[in-house]
Order: structure tokens, then sequence, then C-alpha cells
């Protein structure tokens, strides 16, 4: 048997933390102030605004709360760490963001039949003052956002508050020009819209890794052809491949090699985890040498 223990922080949790923590403080700060000016105002679009950058501040907590378990040291207890907290949390954020949609969308098909009077003016000036913070916050995890899917889902939270920040100046311009306040509902579920969408490519990644689902960006056809063609194995079966969180990816498999001494297939170990990390990012490898022993050879072992 062969074990690879490498590891790559793609991305410095530290400085990850420290971004997610002032943006967790300018969300909290943004959510009271869209509160306030939408109950003064009389805009649904700027409330349901408002409890994005509520939900955004909560799902940055979760966020926040799994890069510091994911920090943890391995024990007896968790051999893997605790580096799938990141998982649940994108999980749990965009279920959250899916659910507060849904009820905003109730809440708007009943302004389109019961209007209200709205205030264009505080409902301009208090979205300006969320697009600027929500601009913050976006520039703030964005690079952090293409490495780790817990912080990427807190990003989307944010990305979607932007867009709807500047859907809400234009409802609100509309507003004052034209006196058409059914475009404040309309705008709410036009916003809700897009969070859903976003929130369920999230979802949808995120339950495939807790389900131990293969990477979708590595082929196992393309591991096995890469593999066979060096000249020691004859073939590689039984593979499983999966994530145990972000950029995490281990890889068991059985090698069938040609006869050779204890010594070169040490040497034949090193040479195909080298192939697997460049070729594909696998970070954790092990590797079982055998000399035709599987009767049921397969690609996948099938139960």
């Amino acid at each position: 048997m062969a074990h690879n223990h490498s590891h790559n922080h793609a991305y410095n949790l530290e400085s990850a933390k420290g971004r997610l923590f002032f943006t967790i403080v300018l969300n909290f700060i943004i959510t009271i102030a869209q509160i306030i000016g939408g109950i003064i105002s009389g805009s649904l679009a700027l409330i349901s605004d408002a409890l994005h950058n509520f939900s955004d501040a909560i799902s940055i907590v979760v966020s926040y709360i799994a890069l510091k378990l994911r920090s943890k040291q391995n024990s007896y207890k968790h051999t893997f760490g605790l580096k799938r907290a990141d998982i649940l949390a994108a999980l749990l954020n965009s279920a959250t963001m899916i659910i507060i949609c849904l009820y905003l969308f109730y809440e708007a098909a009943i302004r389109f039949f019961e209007p209200r009077e709205i205030n264009p003016g505080i409902m301009t000036f208090v979205a300006v003052i969320g697009l600027i913070a929500n601009l913050i916050a976006v520039l703030l995890l964005r690079r952090d956002s293409k490495e780790s899917m817990n912080i990427r889902s807190a990003y989307l939270h944010l990305l979607g508050d932007t867009i709807s920040s500047v859907a809400v100046i234009v409802g609100g311009i509309a507003i004052a020009l034209w006196n058409i306040n059914w475009i404040d509902p309309l705008l709410t579920i036009v916003i809700g819209v897009y969070i859903i969408k976003e929130s369920l490519s999230i979802l949808q990644e995120a339950i495939h890794v807790l389900m131990e689902g293969a990477p979708l960006n590595i082929s196992i056809e393309d591991i096995q052809r890469k593999v066979e063609l060096l000249d020691e194995v004859k073939d590689i079966h039984h593979i499983h491949l999966w994530m145990v969180g972000d950029g995490d990816v281990h890889l068991e498999a059985h090698v069938n090699i040609n006869d050779m001494k204890i010594s070169e297939s040490d040497a034949l170990r090193r040479k195909i985890e080298t192939l697997l990390h460049h070729e594909f990012g696998v970070e954790h490898v092990t590797l079982q040498f055998e000399c035709n022993q599987c009767l049921d050879v397969g690609l996948i072992k099938q139960h």
C-alpha cells in the first residue's frame, strides 16, 4: 500500500477570515440602514434588499465559523479534520437564500394586488448606500471566492445584493419619474429569481461533494488513460475518486503491474502520485499494487 499526504492551501485562511469578519460588520450596518429606510419609504424592494443583506451577514458568520473549524488539526475522532464544515456552510447558506426568496415572492404577489405609496427619494438614497457597501464587500471576497465553495456561497449572496441595490435604485428613479409603484414588487421577483438560480448551483455542488461524488472537472477515464501509458502498468482499476473539501481531492485504486522488485514498485508509486498531482490536482493518493489478483477487473468496482 502507498500513501501520499501532500497539502495544497490555495489561499491564506487567516487573511480570508479577516476579510470575512470585516464584511460581517459591514453587512449588519447595511441591513439596519435598509430596514429603517424601507419602513420609512414603504419600499418592499428595499426591505427585500435588507433581508438579503441580513442573510448575507448570517451566511458570512457561518462561513467564518466554517473556516475556523477547517483550520483545526486532524484528530482521532476526525481523521480528515473538519474540512467539510466549508461544504456544510455552503449548503446551509444557499438553502437559506432560496427560502428567503420564496417568502419575498409571496410578499411581492400581495403588493401587486395591494400597491402601497412609496417614497422614491428615501428608497433611492438608502439603496445607493447599500450599493457602495456591497461593492466593497464583493471586492473583498472576490479572490477567495475562486478557491472556496464556502466563500463563493457568501460571495454570491453579496453579488446578488449588489445587483439588487442597482435594481432598487433604478426602481426608485422610475417611481419618482412615472409613479409606477408596481415596479417595486416586480424588481423583488426579478432579484429573487437571480438569487435562486445562483443558490441552486451551489446547493447542487455542495450535495455532490457531501455524497462523495467525483470532482466534476476530473475525468476518471483520463486518469486511466494517463496511468496506463506507463510501461510498468498493465491496468488501473477499482478507482475511488472523491473530495473531502474544496481543493482536497482523494483517490484510491488498484494498480495491476508487471513483475518487479518492491524497491522498483516504490519508484512507480512516486511516479503515479506525481502524475496524478500535476495532471489532475489529486492531493491524497492510496494505491494497492497487485499482479493479476482481481477477478472482476473494472474501472469502477460494482457492489
